[in-house]
């Protein structure tokens, strides 16, 4: 579980998020809320990306301040943009990356590699230049980037806004079959119609909390005032 007590965040003396707390325990938790509200904020805080300058965050008791290697190993991040998060030029060194840093040899590295790729019908993109991908397969492979560290928890910022339809469809499909739980940031209310939970964050607090469909509705009326 995630867990969130009486947490504030302030940056450059302005407060960006205050009193969160909440647990995060479901399969599916979709994040919602008008630019500026404080959604991408709250995701970065999942992982210790963000630290809160007060109160705290931990996962599966793990402090993200006070032990983040160890949260952050459970916790993958997926940014909107997949160009800052693919850091290498041929895929299957990118998807090495982070393997390096937790003591896999090369030979483990490389079949943990393989059988992602092939657990998602990539294999063929394994040897291609990152930067000749498609938009829609430079999502793929940020995600298999996280995906292929094992994590307990997935955390996607927006991954959708920069995908046409197709692709949209094909990366929600596969994000709907992970056995980790996923908390989604998007303003893609549709995309969040069969999650279990939707948290909508409005001026740095939690506005609404609940099932998506309450939760929709109430955001739809904010946008209305």
């Amino acid at each position: 579980m995630i867990k969130l007590e009486n947490v504030n965040v302030s940056l450059d003396g302005r407060d960006i998020l205050h009193s969160i707390t909440t647990d995060l325990q479901e399969q599916r938790i979709g994040i919602i809320g008008l630019n500026g509200s404080g959604k991408s904020t709250f995701a970065r805080l999942l992982n210790g990306l963000q630290l809160p300058s007060l109160g705290t965050v931990s996962v599966d008791g793990f402090d993200t301040r006070q032990q983040g290697n160890r949260a952050r190993a459970r916790v993958g991040f997926v940014f909107q943009n997949p160009d800052n998060q693919i850091v290498y030029p041929i895929v299957r060194e990118d998807l090495a990356f982070g393997l390096k840093n937790i003591g896999l040899s090369k030979t483990e590295a490389q079949s943990l590699i393989d059988q992602t790729l092939r657990d998602y019908k990539l294999e063929h993109l394994a040897d291609r230049l990152t930067h000749q991908l498609s938009g829609g397969e430079k999502q793929m492979i940020a995600l298999l980037g996280v995906l292929v560290m094992r994590p307990n928890y997935l955390v996607l910022d927006e991954p959708t806004t920069l995908l046409d339809l197709r692709n949209k469809k094909r990366l929600m499909e596969h994000v709907q079959e992970l056995s980790q739980r996923v908390i989604m940031v998007t303003h893609d209310l549709e995309l969040l119609e069969s999650f279990d939970r939707v948290i909508c964050i409005h001026e740095g607090g939690i506005y609404a909390d609940g099932p998506p469909e309450v939760v929709l509705g109430a955001y739809e009326e904010l946008c209305a005032q």
